[in-house]
């Protein structure tokens, strides 16, 4: 994976949205999988290859559409490396970048964990890469989960308040953040971001407060 360095002397904050990946293990996966599938994305994904984003999109539908869809209305426009998404076994791959159903596969069998090695390494060095190649005032938004550690844990132990999440995110589920994100598309009108960091005290006072 490359990273382009911001040039020399700009000022305005750089967002990079980080994307969750699709779950590979749903029906809609399974039929890209299949050795018999004729239909169009998976003859492509057997032969040529499709790309990443495409093929996601087709998994989760709503969800991921709207990640995707969100990140490319709000992304920086002369910047073609500014979205990217998590995956289980490489790291952070492009949306645009072709995969094969033997690569999907592979992708498929190794949990989102951020105790599993196989998932944490790769996430872990390309995450380190590039946190040395953006700036400090840049913003990395993760547009996925934010109710476990598996996605924030690796992201903030190694760019801590650089991580940001939607505010907006905080006590909706997947259908709800996919809706959400396609409205603000349509609207043109960003999501509020607040650092990782302040999400979690905020949910742990929630939880603080029910305990009592």
């Amino acid at each position: 994976m490359n990273f382009q360095r911001p040039a020399i002397g700009r000022q305005p904050t750089r967002r990079i949205f980080l994307l969750s990946p699709a779950s590979l293990a749903g029906r809609r996966a399974e039929l890209l999988f299949r050795e018999t599938a004729a239909f169009e994305l998976a003859n492509r994904l057997q032969h040529a290859g499709a790309s990443l984003g495409e093929i996601f999109s087709f998994i989760s539908g709503l969800y991921f559409r709207g990640k995707l869809a969100y990140a490319s209305a709000f992304c920086e426009p002369l910047s073609s490396q500014s979205i990217f998404v998590i995956t289980a076994t490489h790291g952070l791959l492009a949306p645009d970048v072709p995969i094969r159903r033997e690569r999907l596969y592979e992708m498929a069998q190794v949990p989102i964990s951020a105790s599993d090695p196989r998932y944490r390494i790769p996430l872990e060095r390309d995450v380190t890469r590039l946190a040395a190649q953006i700036g400090k005032a840049d913003e990395i938004v993760l547009l996925g989960s934010i109710g476990t550690p598996k996605y924030l844990g690796p992201l903030c132990s190694i760019l801590g308040e650089r991580v940001m999440v939607p505010s907006e995110f905080i006590g909706r589920g997947d259908m709800s953040r996919g809706s959400l994100m396609l409205r603000a598309v349509r609207d043109r009108t960003p999501l509020s971001y607040i650092p990782a960091a302040r999400m979690v005290q905020m949910r742990e006072a929630r939880l603080s407060r029910a305990a009592r």
